[in-house]
Protein backbone atom coordinates (compact mmCIF):
# COMPACT_ATOMS: atom_id res chain seq x y z
CA UNK A 1 0.00 0.00 0.00
CA UNK A 2 1.44 3.39 -0.94
CA UNK A 3 1.58 6.33 1.48
CA UNK A 4 -1.41 8.17 0.05
CA UNK A 5 -3.65 5.13 0.28
CA UNK A 6 -2.56 4.54 3.86
CA UNK A 7 -3.48 8.16 4.65
CA UNK A 8 -6.90 7.78 3.03
CA UNK A 9 -7.71 4.67 5.02
CA UNK A 10 -6.49 6.25 8.25
CA UNK A 11 -8.60 9.38 7.77
CA UNK A 12 -11.75 7.49 6.76
CA UNK A 13 -11.35 5.29 9.84
CA UNK A 14 -10.73 8.28 12.11
CA UNK A 15 -13.82 10.15 10.91
CA UNK A 16 -15.96 7.09 11.54
CA UNK A 17 -14.46 6.37 14.96
CA UNK A 18 -14.93 9.98 16.10
CA UNK A 19 -18.54 10.02 14.92
CA UNK A 20 -18.14 12.97 12.55
CA UNK A 21 -18.68 11.12 9.26
CA UNK A 22 -21.98 11.90 7.56
CA UNK A 23 -24.12 10.45 4.78
CA UNK A 24 -23.45 9.19 2.14
CA UNK A 25 -22.06 5.95 3.53
CA UNK A 26 -19.76 4.18 3.30
CA UNK A 27 -17.33 7.10 3.31
CA UNK A 28 -14.52 4.85 2.08
CA UNK A 29 -13.74 5.56 -1.56
CA UNK A 30 -15.31 9.03 -1.35
CA UNK A 31 -14.51 12.60 -0.50
CA UNK A 32 -16.01 12.12 2.99
CA UNK A 33 -18.92 14.21 4.16
CA UNK A 34 -18.50 15.49 7.70
CA UNK A 35 -20.26 17.16 10.60
CA UNK A 36 -19.54 20.88 10.29
CA UNK A 37 -19.41 21.04 6.50
CA UNK A 38 -21.84 23.97 6.56
CA UNK A 39 -19.68 25.87 9.07
CA UNK A 40 -16.57 25.32 6.96
CA UNK A 41 -18.47 26.58 3.89
CA UNK A 42 -19.63 29.69 5.75
CA UNK A 43 -16.07 30.37 6.85
CA UNK A 44 -14.95 30.23 3.22
CA UNK A 45 -17.84 32.47 2.13
CA UNK A 46 -16.92 35.11 4.72
CA UNK A 47 -13.53 35.83 3.08
CA UNK A 48 -12.44 38.18 0.32
CA UNK A 49 -11.21 35.11 -1.56
CA UNK A 50 -14.87 34.19 -1.99
CA UNK A 51 -16.48 37.63 -2.19
CA UNK A 52 -14.19 38.79 -4.99
CA UNK A 53 -14.87 35.71 -7.14
CA UNK A 54 -17.60 35.95 -9.77
CA UNK A 55 -17.13 32.43 -11.19
CA UNK A 56 -16.48 29.56 -8.77
CA UNK A 57 -15.49 26.06 -9.85
CA UNK A 58 -16.49 23.53 -7.19
CA UNK A 59 -16.26 19.76 -7.00
CA UNK A 60 -19.57 17.85 -6.99
CA UNK A 61 -19.04 15.88 -3.75
CA UNK A 62 -21.41 15.97 -0.77
CA UNK A 63 -19.26 17.90 1.76
CA UNK A 64 -18.97 20.82 -0.68
CA UNK A 65 -22.72 21.04 -1.39
CA UNK A 66 -23.04 23.91 1.13
CA UNK A 67 -20.27 25.77 -0.74
CA UNK A 68 -22.15 25.36 -4.01
CA UNK A 69 -25.36 26.63 -2.40
CA UNK A 70 -23.58 29.71 -1.06
CA UNK A 71 -22.10 30.36 -4.51
CA UNK A 72 -25.58 30.51 -6.00
CA UNK A 73 -27.13 32.40 -3.06
CA UNK A 74 -24.37 34.99 -3.45
CA UNK A 75 -25.29 35.57 -7.10
CA UNK A 76 -22.16 33.93 -8.48
CA UNK A 77 -21.78 31.55 -11.41
CA UNK A 78 -21.12 27.93 -10.45
CA UNK A 79 -19.06 25.55 -12.58
CA UNK A 80 -18.92 21.84 -11.74
CA UNK A 81 -17.30 18.86 -13.39
CA UNK A 82 -19.62 16.10 -14.52
CA UNK A 83 -18.83 12.66 -13.02
CA UNK A 84 -15.46 11.49 -14.37
CA UNK A 85 -15.62 14.43 -16.80
CA UNK A 86 -17.55 12.24 -19.26
CA UNK A 87 -19.88 15.10 -20.22
CA UNK A 88 -17.50 18.01 -19.64
CA UNK A 89 -18.69 20.65 -17.20
CA UNK A 90 -21.99 21.94 -15.82
CA UNK A 91 -22.59 25.68 -15.78
CA UNK A 92 -25.20 27.03 -13.35
CA UNK A 93 -25.99 30.74 -13.32
CA UNK A 94 -28.03 32.13 -10.42
CA UNK A 95 -30.58 33.70 -12.74
CA UNK A 96 -31.43 30.27 -14.08
CA UNK A 97 -32.52 28.95 -10.67
CA UNK A 98 -35.70 30.00 -8.82
CA UNK A 99 -34.82 31.11 -5.27
CA UNK A 100 -36.68 28.18 -3.72
CA UNK A 101 -34.72 25.74 -5.88
CA UNK A 102 -31.20 26.92 -5.04
CA UNK A 103 -30.55 24.12 -2.58
CA UNK A 104 -31.71 21.58 -5.15
CA UNK A 105 -29.47 23.18 -7.79
CA UNK A 106 -26.48 22.79 -5.48
CA UNK A 107 -26.76 18.98 -5.69
CA UNK A 108 -25.29 17.04 -8.60
CA UNK A 109 -28.75 15.93 -9.75
CA UNK A 110 -30.15 19.45 -9.38
CA UNK A 111 -27.21 20.97 -11.24
CA UNK A 112 -27.99 18.73 -14.22
CA UNK A 113 -31.61 19.91 -14.00
CA UNK A 114 -31.04 23.65 -13.65
CA UNK A 115 -27.65 24.03 -15.31
CA UNK A 116 -26.29 23.46 -18.79
CA UNK A 117 -23.57 21.19 -20.06
CA UNK A 118 -20.57 22.89 -21.62
CA UNK A 119 -17.02 22.20 -22.73
CA UNK A 120 -16.27 25.93 -22.69
CA UNK A 121 -16.81 27.28 -19.16
CA UNK A 122 -15.95 30.91 -18.36
CA UNK A 123 -12.61 31.84 -16.75
CA UNK A 124 -12.46 30.65 -13.14
CA UNK A 125 -11.94 33.10 -10.24
CA UNK A 126 -11.85 30.51 -7.43
CA UNK A 127 -11.48 26.74 -7.50
CA UNK A 128 -12.80 24.66 -4.60
CA UNK A 129 -11.63 21.06 -4.31
CA UNK A 130 -12.78 18.17 -2.17
CA UNK A 131 -10.16 16.44 -0.05
CA UNK A 132 -9.66 13.31 2.01
CA UNK A 133 -6.65 14.84 3.79
CA UNK A 134 -4.61 18.04 3.69
CA UNK A 135 -1.73 19.61 5.54
CA UNK A 136 -1.00 23.20 6.54
CA UNK A 137 1.51 23.64 3.67
CA UNK A 138 -1.15 23.04 1.05
CA UNK A 139 -0.58 19.34 0.46
CA UNK A 140 -3.72 17.44 -0.52
CA UNK A 141 -4.82 13.84 -0.91
CA UNK A 142 -8.03 13.10 -2.81
CA UNK A 143 -10.01 9.88 -3.09
CA UNK A 144 -7.56 8.39 -5.56
CA UNK A 145 -9.06 8.86 -9.02
CA UNK A 146 -6.95 11.86 -9.98
CA UNK A 147 -9.92 13.76 -11.40
CA UNK A 148 -9.58 16.92 -9.30
CA UNK A 149 -6.00 17.38 -10.47
CA UNK A 150 -7.04 16.55 -14.03
CA UNK A 151 -9.82 19.16 -13.89
CA UNK A 152 -7.25 21.76 -12.92
CA UNK A 153 -4.88 20.62 -15.68
CA UNK A 154 -7.65 20.85 -18.29
CA UNK A 155 -8.69 24.32 -17.13
CA UNK A 156 -5.06 25.42 -17.13
CA UNK A 157 -4.53 23.97 -20.61
CA UNK A 158 -7.57 25.93 -21.82
CA UNK A 159 -6.35 29.18 -20.25
CA UNK A 160 -9.34 29.33 -17.90
CA UNK A 161 -7.38 29.16 -14.65
CA UNK A 162 -4.05 30.73 -13.87
CA UNK A 163 -1.05 30.55 -11.61
CA UNK A 164 -2.61 33.01 -9.19
CA UNK A 165 -6.20 31.72 -9.15
CA UNK A 166 -7.00 30.87 -5.50
CA UNK A 167 -7.57 27.19 -4.76
CA UNK A 168 -9.37 26.20 -1.57
CA UNK A 169 -10.83 23.18 0.18
CA UNK A 170 -13.23 22.58 3.06
CA UNK A 171 -12.50 19.72 5.46
CA UNK A 172 -13.06 18.61 9.04
CA UNK A 173 -10.30 19.53 11.48
CA UNK A 174 -9.46 15.82 11.77
CA UNK A 175 -8.57 15.79 8.07
CA UNK A 176 -5.71 18.25 8.61
CA UNK A 177 -2.58 16.12 9.07
CA UNK A 178 1.05 17.02 9.84
CA UNK A 179 2.13 16.09 6.30
CA UNK A 180 0.77 14.56 3.12
CA UNK A 181 2.97 13.66 0.13
CA UNK A 182 2.80 15.70 -3.07
CA UNK A 183 3.73 14.67 -6.60
CA UNK A 184 4.19 16.37 -9.96
CA UNK A 185 0.50 16.19 -10.90
CA UNK A 186 -0.85 17.19 -7.50
CA UNK A 187 -2.47 20.61 -7.15
CA UNK A 188 -1.66 22.33 -3.85
CA UNK A 189 -4.24 24.22 -1.80
CA UNK A 190 -3.84 27.92 -1.04
CA UNK A 191 -6.60 27.95 1.57
CA UNK A 192 -7.97 25.30 3.89
CA UNK A 193 -11.26 25.94 5.69
CA UNK A 194 -12.45 23.83 8.60
CA UNK A 195 -15.41 24.40 10.93
CA UNK A 196 -13.05 26.18 13.34
CA UNK A 197 -10.31 27.86 11.30
CA UNK A 198 -8.97 29.30 8.06
CA UNK A 199 -5.48 28.14 7.12
CA UNK A 200 -3.61 30.25 4.56
CA UNK A 201 -0.99 27.76 3.46
CA UNK A 202 1.48 29.98 1.58
CA UNK A 203 2.21 26.71 -0.15
CA UNK A 204 5.75 26.02 -1.39
CA UNK A 205 4.50 23.43 -3.87
CA UNK A 206 4.39 24.33 -7.58
CA UNK A 207 1.21 23.94 -9.58
CA UNK A 208 1.04 21.79 -12.70
CA UNK A 209 1.25 24.04 -15.76
CA UNK A 210 -1.21 21.98 -17.76
CA UNK A 211 -1.72 18.41 -18.89
CA UNK A 212 1.28 16.11 -18.88
CA UNK A 213 0.29 14.36 -22.07
CA UNK A 214 3.13 11.85 -21.98
CA UNK A 215 1.92 10.58 -18.58
CA UNK A 216 -1.83 10.65 -19.24
CA UNK A 217 -3.35 7.15 -19.02
CA UNK A 218 -4.72 6.07 -22.38
CA UNK A 219 -8.04 5.04 -20.87
CA UNK A 220 -8.66 8.58 -19.59
CA UNK A 221 -7.79 10.09 -22.96
CA UNK A 222 -10.20 7.71 -24.67
CA UNK A 223 -13.04 8.11 -22.18
CA UNK A 224 -13.06 11.91 -21.70
CA UNK A 225 -14.26 13.78 -24.81
CA UNK A 226 -12.79 17.13 -23.78
CA UNK A 227 -9.36 15.52 -23.44
CA UNK A 228 -9.66 13.94 -26.87
CA UNK A 229 -10.57 17.34 -28.33
CA UNK A 230 -7.65 19.10 -26.66
CA UNK A 231 -5.25 16.36 -27.80
CA UNK A 232 -6.52 16.66 -31.35
CA UNK A 233 -6.13 20.46 -31.30
CA UNK A 234 -2.52 20.04 -30.17
CA UNK A 235 -1.70 17.33 -32.69
CA UNK A 236 -1.26 14.68 -30.00
CA UNK A 237 -2.08 11.11 -31.00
Amino acid sequence: MDEKEEIRRRVWRLLREKGVARFPFPIEGRIPNFVGAEAAARRLASTRVFSEAEVVFCNPDSPQRPVRELVLVSGKTLVMATPRLRSGFILVKPGWVPPRRVREASTIRGAFKWGRLTEEPPPIDLKVAGSVAVDERGGRVGKGGGYSDLEYAILREMGLIGEDTPIATTVHDLQVLPRVPMGRHDVPMDHVFTPTRWIETHTPYPRPRGIYWDELPREKLESIPILKRLARERGIE
